[in-house]
């Protein structure tokens, strides 16, 4: 929308038309107004040319058919110029074809002649919808600006997170893992070399006390930090569906199958935190009895797919595509130029997808 100075300002009209008495009636209608107009005349291409480089306009009225050349070839020498102005024909009868092909070409509104009296509420119109059109695309242009910056910010917290679990699960290695072995030896010391029963009960209770503690810090450092990744997407695909099945009892089919494992870090990386994620909800959520797990892939397109036969989840949480850490998952494949897909019916399970494409320069040897 113009804003107040704008609409105050002397209105700048371009008047292509190659009658002089149908261009004093145009300049008569503005005069009725009293608003302040600046309006310039020209008859040819040249002198429309001239005057869109050389002054501002703020809107352009033209007739249909002048000597030699059409409204058209004006509003082509317009797009040429890289202008953006409300085109207005101001013409007799043009007929049907040419109306057409003038609105399909994006000139912003037609008058007849014997409604000139409409001039200026024409004029008026088609500036505004100018400004809205204008204002609009300024919208949407800072909207896609916010989305990329909004993904490359959610990219670089996902390294950052992910360096996080790293220097978290060497740390667990380094410090805990050398203390805890350092416990087992010395537990095993006091189980050679001590005679007394008790003792060695109680030597042998906190072995395997101990034994837990070390599954359990090896099992943080694998979910930190998947170095199984290291064998392969479809090896950790199926180490991880192995090790759901274990802990919570729940059947697990795995189908996990690629024509090229040379992927990028990045991307199995996304496969496996979505598989481990999934994994979890249905854990945590599903109440169900049994998960398949599939992964595809060839050189153009990778799939995983995550189901579960639970009891689906909310509609409240797929309609607003969130909750249950899904809103994550579906920025982390944008960071590598792929989708989350999430299908639920309640009583029948949940489905969550993940589809990345595969541009042929995304492999392993790139990135490691």
């Amino acid at each position: 929308m113009p804003n107040d100075d704008q609409k105050h300002a002397t209105l700048s009209i371009l008047h292509l038309e190659d009658s002089e008495q149908d261009h004093l009636l145009v300049k008569r209608e503005f005069q009725k107004s009293g608003e302040p107009f600046v309006i310039r005349h020209v008859e040819s291409l040249e002198a429309f040319g001239k005057v869109l480089k050389n002054s501002r306009v703020d809107v352009v009225l033209a007739d249909y058919r002048l000597p030699g050349f059409t409204a058209l070839d004006a509003w082509q020498l317009m797009k040429d110029f890289s202008v953006r102005l409300p085109f207005i024909l101001l013409s007799g009868a043009i007929g049907e074809t040419a109306a057409v092909q003038a609105i399909q070409a994006g000139i912003s509104d037609y008058l007849p002649k014997e409604d000139i009296s409409k001039v200026r509420h024409v004029t008026q119109r088609a500036i505004e919808m100018h400004h809205i059109v204008l204002a609009r695309e300024q919208a949407d242009a800072d909207l896609a600006l916010s989305q990329k910056q909004l993904a490359s910010f959610a990219e670089q917290l996902q390294s950052t997170i992910e360096q996080e679990r790293a220097a978290i699960a060497r740390e667990i290695h380094d410090d805990i893992g050398g203390s805890l072995a350092a416990i087992r030896y010395d537990l095993a010391w006091m189980e050679r070399h001590s005679p007394d029963a008790s003792t060695l009960q109680h030597v042998r209770a906190a072995t395997e006390m101990l034994q837990h503690a070390v599954q359990a810090s090896q099992r943080i450092m694998m979910n930190l930090r998947p170095a199984i990744l290291d064998q392969g997407l479809v090896a950790a695909i199926h180490w991880l569906g192995d090790s759901f099945s274990r802990r919570t009892g729940i059947a697990t089919v795995i189908t996990a199958q690629l024509k090229n494992e040379q992927l990028a870090k990045s991307i199995e990386l996304t496969a496996y935190r979505t598989a481990q994620e999934a994994l979890t909800n249905a854990s945590k959520y599903a109440q169900c009895t049994q998960v398949k797990i599939e992964l595809t892939g060839d050189e153009h397109f990778l799939t995983l797919e995550v189901a579960d036969n639970g009891q689906g989840l909310p509609d409240s949480l797929v309609r607003h595509e969130g909750g249950f850490g899904l809103s994550g998952l579906k920025e982390r494949a944008k960071t590598v130029g792929g989708w989350l897909d999430v299908s639920s019916q309640k009583g029948r399970g949940t489905s969550i997808t993940l589809s990345i494409p595969i541009d042929g320069t995304q492999t392993i040897e790139q990135e490691r």
